[in-house]
């Protein structure tokens, strides 16, 4: 199976969008549901504006959602793409035979 050049430039903005630790926990911690950025800094133990930093990236590669509810934002999955990716990442790298 071959990629045209537009899959292949998807697929490595995905890739690079998501190697980096803190991200790729974020991803890992939002395939549960959607979570406000609260949640997410007292679950990583980092400050807000550090956390908004890798939100931004994630965002920005359209790998996540990002809705307002009052003073809330709260961060999902994009698409069942990116849930499938996660959950394939977690099968081969995290869990135990």
């Amino acid at each position: 199976m071959k990629l045209d050049s537009c899959q292949i430039d998807t697929a490595s903005e995905i890739l690079k969008s998501i190697a980096h630790p803190i991200r790729m926990n974020i991803l890992c911690y939002l395939m549960d549901g959607e979570k406000n950025v609260s949640e997410i800094e007292q679950q990583f133990g980092s400050t807000i504006s550090n956390i908004s930093q890798h939100l931004t990236v994630l965002r920005k590669a359209n790998i996540i959602n990002r809705r307002k509810e009052a003073n809330y934002m709260f961060y999902s999955l994009k698409d069942d793409t990116i849930q499938k990716l996660m959950e394939t990442i977690k099968a081969l790298f995290c869990e135990k035979d």
